[in-house]
């Protein structure tokens, strides 16, 4: 029996030390309004400033009282089209207030929104939309997609002007599903993660990882199609701050500072990797921020050190968090580092959360490494179309007397005796470049099922502290590397194809019969920088 089986129902066991820890940790209960909806939440920020600024993009802006009206209209036309309640909606738009208008209206016509890339791939677009039963697309490529997809309802969500005082009557509450986000599957097939509007509630609301308020003024730099997009649009309109755009696709530096600047952003989120060329190139551009909230892959010590010599203690938040436990699940304030430890904590649960640290099925006590389950409103119900899945991963547990589903992260993780978690590692090959979260093993399910390809293996080479894919094949004479890369992009989105694709004769063994994928790297490390690859924030540049 696996220990995930054991785990399952079963009454956790644990010294006294380690129960009166994680009670300590998990006391993060906050009222907040569990069973509204996100529309509901929205219309109580619009009734009390509604010609407070909801949206704006460089010179654009809406009101709260436009957004709403204008979000309203598009939901009556959605209804009038014979969108049902309950369905789903492919959004691909620009970053623009036209994404915005659309996923509200989604939202309040009992829809739930899932984000999309027109760059991905023809097969995986039609088998995410297949998994999600997606059959509606709200977009600005209109004729684009509807050749390439063929969907029976693609509609376009160019500048939308025709307004509603009031949204549809429609029943949305706290367990609606709001959106559906597609992460890697190590079997080849997309996980389908689906959210409800409590756990979007219970992101925003009362937040302890940052200060949220009407004078907030979040910066949206995320993809949509990334779960910090969450973060970015209802922290702000569901607390009745500003939501404000960036501008472009690509982040270059100096325009970074300007915008932060102009709009005087008070919480901005970064990756890892854009935190680290920040502080690099720009540090200025953090300079008039409250909070930087950071995360994604482990950081670099001496460049959260230069940060915080620079902003100072208390407004860098380190924040961590699957998918499935919507965005952020524990946060870090960094106030100091302890000289010599190498270690940056990513903390405590956030409001509404818990957190286990859990070998087998005992609870671990300070310094003893388990695996991270998380518990609480933010867990999704699970995977779409995926039940076994589910069933895994989504466990049910009694500790200190009391039964709760958690979510088994996979990650592992270390209680410090003040509580402060820190991170381990992983148990599988599940790795994140840029913010991206990517499962070697469907990179390597889909480059096997090339026809000359005999045997793969897709590692993560780092060179000048930058991370990223690369792959070793054994194949026939008639296949190239670009022949690879070609076979990759027609099937998978651009950060999950290898930078670079070694030809092998052979690939070599550990004493367990497993590949060593040590010995490949070092024989083929050739200490160039690898080409660029796509993040989930926009690569930086310096102008």
């Amino acid at each position: 029996m696996s220990a995930l089986e054991r785990l399952d129902g079963t009454r956790l066991t644990g010294t006294d030390e380690a129960f009166a820890l994680h009670r300590r940790i998990n006391r993060t209960a906050t009222d907040y309004p569990r069973d509204s909806s996100v529309p509901a939440l929205f219309a109580a920020s619009a009734a009390r400033g509604p010609d407070a600024l909801a949206v704006v993009q460089d010179e654009r802006a809406y009101t709260y009282a436009q957004l709403d009206r204008l979000s309203n209209g598009l939901a009556h036309h959605l209804l009038a089209q014979g969108f049902a309640p309950g369905s789903t909606v492919g959004v691909c738009l620009t970053r623009s207030p036209e994404l915005i208008v659309a996923l509200l209206a989604v939202l309040k016509c009992g829809g739930a929104y899932l984000p999309f890339d027109a760059g991905w791939p023809d097969e995986r677009l039609h088998g995410l939309f297949a998994e999600a039963d997606c059959r509606w697309i709200l977009t600005d490529r209109h004729e684009q997609l509807a050749r390439r997809l063929g969907a029976s309802h693609v509609l376009s969500a160019k500048p939308w002007s025709e307004e509603r005082p009031a949204a549809p009557a429609v029943h949305i509450d706290g367990d609606s599903l709001a959106y559906v986000n597609f992460t890697s599957g190590s079997t080849g097939r997309p996980k389908g993660v689906a959210i409800r509007h409590r756990s979007i509630a219970r992101l925003v609301l009362g937040a302890r990882f940052a200060r949220l308020a009407a004078d907030s003024r979040l910066l949206q730099l995320a993809p949509v199609t990334f779960d910090a997009a969450t973060f970015e649009i209802w922290g702000a309109l569901l607390n009745g701050g500003t939501c404000v755009l960036y501008p472009e696709g690509l982040v270059r530096l100096s325009r970074l500072g300007r915008v932060i600047d102009e709009h005087r952003i008070t919480v901005v989120f970064l990756t890892t990797a854009l935190f680290n060329a920040v502080v690099d190139e720009a540090p200025a551009a953090l300079d008039g921020t409250e909070t930087v909230l950071m995360g994604g892959e482990l950081h670099s010590i001496p460049r959260v050190a230069a940060a915080l010599d620079r902003y100072g203690p208390g407004r860098l938040v380190h924040v961590y968090g699957p998918t499935e436990a919507t965005t952020f699940a524990t946060y870090h304030r960094v106030d100091r580092l302890v000289p010599g430890s190498g270690l940056l904590p990513i903390g405590t649960p956030i409001q509404n959360t818990r957190l286990y640290v859990i070998d087998g099925t005992t609870l671990c006590e300070a310094g003893r490494t388990g695996e991270i389950c998380l518990a609480g409103d933010g867990l999704s119900p699970g995977y779409l179309g995926m039940p076994e899945l589910t069933a895994e991963r989504f466990v049910d547990r009694v500790a200190d007397g009391v039964s709760e589903r958690l979510y088994r992260t996979g990650d592992h993780g270390t209680l410090l005796p003040d509580g402060s978690l820190v991170f381990q590692g992983r148990e599988d090959d599940q790795v994140k470049i840029n913010g991206f979260r990517i499962e070697l093993g469907e990179v390597a399910h889909h480059l096997d099922r090339h026809p000359a390809v005999r045997r793969s293996h897709v590692a993560v080479s780092t060179e000048r502290g930058e991370r990223a894919l690369v792959a070793f094949v054994v194949a026939d004479p008639s296949a190239t590397p670009a022949s690879l890369r070609h076979h990759l992009r027609t099937r998978l989105p651009a950060y999950l194809v290898p930078a670079r694709i070694h030809l092998c004769e052979a690939l070599p063994l550990t004493a367990t019969g497993k590949v060593d994928g040590r010995a490949l790297l070092a024989a083929h490390d050739t200490h160039t920088p690898p080409p660029a690859a796509p993040a989930a924030q926009p690569a930086a540049s310096r102008d």
